[in-house]
């Protein structure tokens, strides 16, 4: 089991701290009182979005429609 701290602002659950697990999981949500924290998106961390982006080999090659211009 691990516990985290979020905000809920009315329409999500944003975490203040990182989750330390990946996949799907069961979860139980206890209100606490209203937040005295201000939501601020944390900044990526290196190596989040790996797997995640990829650009194609030939990305830098000229385009078949514009060779009359060229």
């Amino acid at each position: 089991m691990h516990a985290i701290k979020a905000v809920y602002n009315g329409s999500g659950f944003f975490p203040i701290q990182p989750v330390p697990v990946k996949g799907n999981y069961d979860v139980v949500i206890t209100f606490l009182g209203p937040s005295k924290e201000k939501y601020t998106r944390p900044p990526f961390e290196y190596g989040d979005m790996e797997g995640k982006i990829w650009m194609a080999d030939d990305f830098d090659a000229p385009l078949d429609d514009f060779l009359e211009y060229m």
